[in-house]
């Protein structure tokens, strides 16, 4: 399966230097953030996205991916309207594929 890619705007808070990545493939979701010296890097299995919520500004959304395993939501803001509604999508239709299989 192929694999999207997003990156955060440069031009909204904490993205400036170092845009927040997110990358979604039928198996798992990923948010990288990086800085100077460092990476981290959240994955979460699409069997355990328990919600995605996106909230919209004038230009710019906010994506927080829920797990069911309790963690801390996955967040990144600075996203284009565009893309956190395909990233909705894509997860939605993975999901659905991933129900299928456990039928």
């Amino acid at each position: 399966m192929p694999t999207d890619i997003f990156h955060a705007s440069r031009w909204t808070r904490g993205n400036h230097l170092f845009p927040t990545i997110i990358e979604v493939t039928d198996k798992a979701v990923t948010l990288r953030n990086r800085t100077w010296f460092t990476r981290d890097e959240i994955s979460v299995s699409m069997g355990k996205v328990a919600s995605v919520h996106i909230q919209t500004g004038l230009i710019w959304s906010t994506i927080l991916i829920e797990s069911s395993g309790g963690a801390d939501p996955l967040t990144s803001h600075g996203h284009k309207k565009s893309d956190a509604k395909r990233i909705k999508a894509l997860i939605e239709d993975y999901q659905a594929a991933y129900a299928k299989l456990d039928e």
